[in-house]
């Protein structure tokens, strides 16, 4: 007969999750995930210059595009399983994506069914695959990234990134230096030798990594308010703010290096948004901060404001106004052709037809009235769900977010009528990101999931599942009565 051994007390192991005596407690890492494929695209997107496209392809494809293109096949392939912790069920945003997906490809078929032009099919191919992309960017978002940590740190990203432009853009204005020259990966080729630093009454207008000098404007203006989130965030709750600081000096200075006066139209949009819904103490601050930063400029570089207010007073003057008036004519003649549907995404470019600066005219003329409405209202969703999720929020953090994401929102909304914002890579691939967020921050609202909350099911929008009482109790409970069914999974 053997007798039992009782395990000394250095053998028996601490209780599951509890952290063993005498050793540091190291940090698990994340899983890669849609957040980490996120925070690919942003990194991509922003220093990847923008024209520079993939060679041997029969059309331009950017890696920022390519890795949209992999967001959607990975999206559409996660929809067919529960285990890959894609979120089920209808928001608002996927909605009006699908909406929208739903308009391009109602106009590829009504331009396509009759004759088009080789090179205008080319273009209508090509800006469908790019519009899918895009879309594969807002349902990786949207349906993909869950829980606010993970949010919190796509946008991170995008505020870090934008801090990287802006010393890219310093670069360019103030010593001449173009690094971007420097940056061509291997299998990559520029579509266009055309500098990323131009002029403007005297100064120089850069560009950063972007397309255009109002493509980086633009830019600058929706990510400023996402860096100024965090650093009033981090200073309110006592954690160090230096970092997040210099990320929004360092955009506000990209923004002023572009010299754009679209820039500072939309802005005035944001901050509209963000003083509304500001405390009044932040808005003190932000004043103070803004005044301090208009005087280092104007001692760091003295032409620089002079030229921007020129922008506005000039405006009886400005030649480019005065050649945006003169289009509206033309798309009006071009549009009556074809009101519904348009004559072809894609199929009105430069140098064959006018050049329309404002995106809504040019959608027009190519997706007809329905497509206009479609794009329209991609960011008027997200719009309102940044702004509901707020609503329905009680976490201040989260509350916060939504207004800041509804201020940057506003930004690409506004700026469409001052360019043809659809044109440029970056700014569109930002803008799509920023829709996704605000539906991801929606559907975090919607379902009582704060930052405070109970743990998540990773693959369901409801709080794990506790652990058993004990457990030799039967499945049944602790008390002998049948359990109830499960609830049916609300995200689905």
């Amino acid at each position: 007969m053997s007798a039992t051994r009782t395990a000394p007390a250095h053998d028996l192991a601490p209780p599951v999750g509890e952290p063993v005596p005498g050793r540091a407690r190291r940090p698990v890492p994340h899983r890669a995930d849609a957040a980490t494929a996120g925070v690919v695209f942003v990194v991509i997107l922003m220093i990847v210059p923008a024209r520079l496209v993939f060679r041997g392809l029969s059309f331009a494809i950017t890696p920022a595009e390519a890795v949209g293109l992999f967001a959607m096949a990975w999206w559409f392939c996660a929809h067919f399983t529960d285990t890959l912790g894609v979120a089920k069920g209808r928001t608002f945003v996927r909605t009006m994506v699908f909406v929208y997906g739903a308009s391009l490809l109602a106009t590829y078929a009504y331009a396509t069914a009759g004759f088009l032009p080789g090179d205008e099919l080319d273009l209508a191919d090509h800006m469908l695959v790019s519009a899918t992309a895009m879309i594969g960017v807002v349902l990786l978002m949207v349906d993909g990234v869950r829980g606010r940590d993970r949010l919190d740190l796509v946008l991170k990203s995008v505020a870090v990134m934008g801090a990287v432009l802006g010393v890219i853009a310093a670069l360019q204005f103030l010593f001449q230096i173009d690094p971007t020259r420097y940056m061509v990966l291997p299998g990559l080729r520029f579509t266009q030798e055309e500098l990323f630093i131009l002029e403007r009454n005297g100064l120089s207008r850069v560009a950063a990594t972007t397309g255009h000098p109002i493509e980086f404007a633009v830019v600058c203006a929706m990510i400023l308010p996402i860096a100024l989130h965090y650093a009033f965030r981090a200073h309110e709750q006592g954690k160090p703010s230096v970092r997040w600081w210099i990320c929004a000096t360092l955009i506000g200075a990209g923004m002023v290096f572009s010299v754009s006066r679209s820039a500072f139209v939309g802005l005035a949009g944001a901050a509209v948004v963000l003083l509304i819904g500001w405390p009044k103490v932040r808005r003190l601050i932000a004043a103070g901060a803004v005044l301090v930063f208009v005087v280092g400029v104007r001692l760091v570089v003295p032409g620089v404001l002079g030229a921007i207010i020129t922008l506005f007073t000039g405006l009886s003057n400005d030649s480019s106004l005065r050649w945006r008036i003169m289009d509206y004519s033309a798309a009006a003649t071009e549009i009556a052709k074809h009101p519904w549907l348009g004559r072809g995404l894609g199929t009105w470019y430069a140098p064959k037809y006018l050049v329309f600066d404002n995106q809504y005219i040019l959608t027009t003329v190519e997706t007809g009235v329905i497509g206009v409405l479609a794009f329209a209202g991609l960011f008027v969703a997200g719009i309102w769900s940044a702004l509901r999720a707020r609503h329905l929020m009680s976490d201040p953090a989260g509350r916060d977010l939504g207004l800041t994401l509804a201020a940057c929102l506003v930004v690409p909304l506004i700026g469409a009528a001052t360019f043809d914002l659809r044109s440029y890579a970056v700014v569109t691939g930002l803008s799509f990101l920023l829709v996704g967020a605000a539906g991801v921050l929606m559907r975090e609202a919607r379902h009582g999931r704060t930052a405070t909350s109970p743990p998540v099911d990773p693959l369901r929008d409801r709080p794990a599942a506790s652990p058993p009482l004990d457990p030799g109790l039967s499945p049944a409970g602790a008390d002998g009565r049948p359990s109830t069914s499960p609830r049916t999974d609300p995200a689905r």
